[in-house]
């Protein structure tokens, strides 16, 4: 995505997922505004936008972050949530393994307490340890944790999957966290 689109696409995180009073926006509880009323109170706050950019910014998004209501008029955020909502969603039956993307410098503290939310709602996993690789690049060295996802689902745990292939789940306990072949991991 070009430079203006990535900033507005970080507003629109900012405002979809973390602080909508930011713009004085107002979300449902399925974290959905209204499409008029986010270009206007952007437009009022100095970003300027329109609904063709709302949607090539969601239609192009490679991690689609947003998504649209069926009628076009609402958008939201469909994950990485510091303000309680909920998605709506149902929960999913998760593969066997699931991974999550760190730095090094966490493995310590996730061998000992397991995965927590930290500031969102949720725990992302990923399906493949590529893309967990490159989401632990962004926090420093990356480390790849292994969740024992359909044991965890089993033992009552619910998983939901998003739109765009990301699973959450409330926590991890540090049992069903493998530590063997996990990369960053066992050298620690």
């Amino acid at each position: 995505m070009e430079n203006k689109l990535v900033r507005i696409s970080k507003f629109l995180s900012l405002v979809l997922r973390h602080k909508p009073e930011t713009i004085g926006l107002k979300l449902d509880d399925e974290g959905w505004a209204d499409v008029e009323e986010l270009v206007r109170k952007a437009l009022a706050y100095g970003m300027i936008f329109d609904r063709p950019t709302l949607r090539q910014i969601v239609e192009q998004s490679e991690r689609k972050r947003f998504s649209f209501s069926d009628d076009g008029k609402r958008i939201r955020a469909n994950y990485g949530h510091s303000i309680a909502i909920s998605l709506g969603d149902k929960p999913s039956e998760p593969p066997e393994f699931l991974f999550h993307g760190t730095a090094t410098e966490s493995v310590p503290d996730i061998k000992k307490d397991g995965l927590g939310p930290g500031t969102r709602q949720h725990v992302h996993l990923v399906e493949d340890e590529e893309r967990a690789i490159e989401v632990g690049r962004r926090h420093g060295e990356p480390a790849v944790v292994t969740i024992k996802a359909r044991l965890m689902h089993e033992n009552g745990f619910e998983f939901f999957k998003t739109e765009s292939g990301i699973w959450l789940t409330k926590s991890v306990p540090r049992e069903y966290i493998v530590l063997e072949g996990s990369k960053g991991l066992e050298e620690s």
